[in-house]
């Protein structure tokens, strides 16, 4: 079914918060809620929602590092059938500004490669800075590369500690004050990786614009991001994962194991602390690396389990994110992106998992 037919519309098509109408048409692959008078090729009639946002996802990236045209293609597909229509790829090592061209791939917006240094972040997966000073001028090259956001590496463990290794922060303060800044001064935001709670005063101080993980939060950090109006990307997906991490590296690194364990243990209650001190917490399954790709419900199923509901979780996976980004959701003229579910997702946080419909550019892809 491709773009140039006209599709209606019809059952609660959601536009925004407390934001709804009953009909709507795709007409030239864009949206509107004006009648046509062309015929009507299909109707879909149920919940419809803006195209779901995974705003923490790595096309191109797998669990040893970059991956070849043909296996990012199969990625992003993944996403898009699971209704994710709008991807922030939070720091990949391949080249995918080759999506921006695929009509049939969810919408991509790049934020280059990740910055860490040599030793302290995943092999393969990174651009590692030898010497700290180098990180102002690498986050506006990266600027430069992605589309408006740029993805630090601001802790990981320090292994060079031997038994003592333990999370430990990347950057000097000062340094990351001049690489926010340089970002900034490109027109480019910056999301940081932390699982470390020393890496969170320095990275708010900055002026970063989000945070991933940010599992290492505590009490008054939590007070500190709400105050700021910075996101926090939860990725609970990846959190679950920290107790099969701290297993594997428990003999050599008990510290850092003992951390990731404590990590693990409290990261429903910080996801529910940072949602109910007004902290947007956004939707990202953190997919590439070792999380399988297609996931946005089962990431927003877990959210729900931390208590935050179901509807917030919803508006966080589609029109809130997307304007959040600068992305248009269902407005006259937008293009018609979209989901259509037999119930509604608000009320029913499973429902994501099983869309009846997904469009994309106004062409049924799934």
């Amino acid at each position: 079914m491709t773009g140039r037919h006209v599709l209606h519309l019809r059952g609660t098509i959601v536009l925004g918060d407390e934001h709804e109408v009953g009909e709507a048409w795709v007409v030239g692959g864009r949206l509107t809620f004006s009648r046509p008078s062309a015929p009507v090729h299909a109707t879909f009639e149920g919940w419809v929602l803006p195209g779901l946002v995974d705003v923490h996802c790595h096309i191109g990236l797998a669990a040893d590092g970059a991956v070849d045209r043909s296996t990012a293609h199969a990625q992003a597909v993944a996403d898009r059938d699971s209704g994710v229509l709008l991807v922030r790829d939070a720091g990949s090592p391949a080249d995918t500004a080759w999506v921006h061209e695929a009509d049939e791939l969810p919408r991509l917006l790049r934020a280059g490669h990740h910055l860490a240094r040599p030793k302290r972040y995943l092999q393969h997966y990174g651009r590692e800075l030898a010497d700290v000073a180098e990180l102002p001028g690498a986050v506006a090259e990266e600027a430069a590369r992605g589309d408006g956001w740029v993805k630090l590496v601001a802790d990981w463990i320090d292994r060079d500690l031997g038994a003592d290794g333990d999370l430990r922060p990347l950057w000097p303060a000062d340094v990351l004050t001049r690489a926010v800044a340089a970002a900034h001064a490109a027109g480019a935001r910056v999301t940081a990786h932390t699982f470390a709670t020393e890496s969170l005063d320095d990275l708010l101080d900055a002026g970063v614009d989000c945070l991933e993980h940010a599992c290492g939060a505590t009490p008054d950090q939590v007070d500190r991001i709400a105050a700021a109006g910075i996101p926090v990307t939860a990725t609970l997906l990846q959190v679950a994962q920290f107790e099969a991490i701290a297993a594997q590296g428990e003999r050599r690194y008990p510290r850092f194991a003992a951390r990731m364990r404590t990590l693990h243990e409290h990261r429903y209650d910080l996801a529910r602390d940072l949602h109910d001190a007004g902290v947007p917490v956004l939707v990202g399954t953190d997919a590439g690396g070792t999380i399988a790709h297609g996931r946005i419900a089962d990431e927003a199923a877990e959210l729900v389990r931390a208590g935050i509901p179901a509807s917030e979780v919803v508006a966080a996976a589609s029109w809130r994110t997307r304007a959040w980004l600068g992305v248009p959701s269902l407005t006259e003229g937008a293009s018609a992106d979209l989901v259509v579910y037999d119930a509604d997702p608000r009320l029913e946080i499973g429902a994501l998992a099983s869309p009846r419909a997904v469009v994309l550019r106004g062409t049924r892809v799934r």
